[in-house]
């Protein structure tokens, strides 16, 4: 049973990683860049999460990108951070391996592309639907639903979906009909359902952040931002309504705190 076991103050080279937990997005580094500078002003104000698998055997499962921020301030200050903050957990590996998955998708800007995995991978441990959703806080027929229509679904249709084109219901319904199509005909479905997608304003990406909002959002802040040329790069694509794609995003929001959700 996954609990909590307590909360401790360990040794930072006793954090390892485990090959079987990691994280599921690639790190993003301004955001570590970000978490370094934050954390060596103010401290680690969240701990990190780690597995007990032995006594004083300790693998990371949670904050992978603070876990990087503190290896970063360590290398540049020799003796900063040599025990730090954790939350221990105790459970089975499929436990682990779920509340790993299920700590990168219970972010604020999380998508529900990120809790894909989770639940097929919780699934496939043969995980009740029922404890599927009682353990991600969310209702049964959520689960089913996914489920359902994204094992299946094609590429395409998950990067509409991830960059916020399309709407979850949008892409069940794309789901449905190629599953309903007669057999032979799922590419052809799948292609005509893409193709009317290409008229529909309601799909077309949405301005993240205009230069208006921009402005308004920075102007009198006097916090200052360590950013490098992708961050500028990702920025002035945003800006100019070219990319919502989520690395842009993310990129942005780790290196102009509050830009765009202020």
């Amino acid at each position: 049973m996954l609990t909590t076991k307590r909360f401790d103050y360990v040794p930072f080279d006793k954090v390892h990683l485990h090959p079987s937990v990691a994280n599921h997005r690639p790190l993003n580094e301004a955001k570590v860049a970000h978490y370094a500078e934050d954390i060596l002003r103010n401290g680690l104000l969240e701990p990190i999460v780690v597995w007990e698998r032995n006594p004083g055997e300790f693998y990371l499962v949670g904050g992978f990108h603070r876990h990087n921020a503190i290896r970063r301030i360590r290398s540049q200050n020799p003796g900063y951070f040599d025990r730090v903050d954790v939350r221990v957990v105790h459970g089975e590996l499929d436990e682990i391996q779920a509340l790993n998955l299920k700590l990168n998708a219970d972010r604020l800007d999380a998508r529900i592309t990120d809790y894909f995995d989770a639940i097929i991978f919780m699934a496939n441990a043969n995980w009740e639907k029922s404890r599927i959703a009682r353990f991600l806080d969310k209702n049964v027929a959520w689960i089913e639903d996914i489920l359902r229509y994204a094992p299946g679904m094609d590429p395409r249709v998950r990067r509409m979906l991830e960059s916020g084109r399309i709407s979850w219901a949008k892409a069940k319904a794309i789901c449905k009909a190629v599953l309903s199509a007669s057999p032979g005909q799922e590419r052809a479905t799948l292609d005509a359902e893409l193709s009317s997608l290409q008229s529909d304003p309601a799909t077309r990406p949405a301005r993240a952040l205009t230069y208006r909002s921009a402005a308004k959002r920075l102007k009198g802040r006097k916090d200052a931002f360590k950013v490098t040329g992708d961050d500028i790069l990702a920025l002035l694509q945003v800006v100019r309504g070219k990319s919502t794609a989520p690395e842009d995003l993310d990129r942005v929001r780790a290196a102009f705190p509050g830009l765009l959700e202020p």
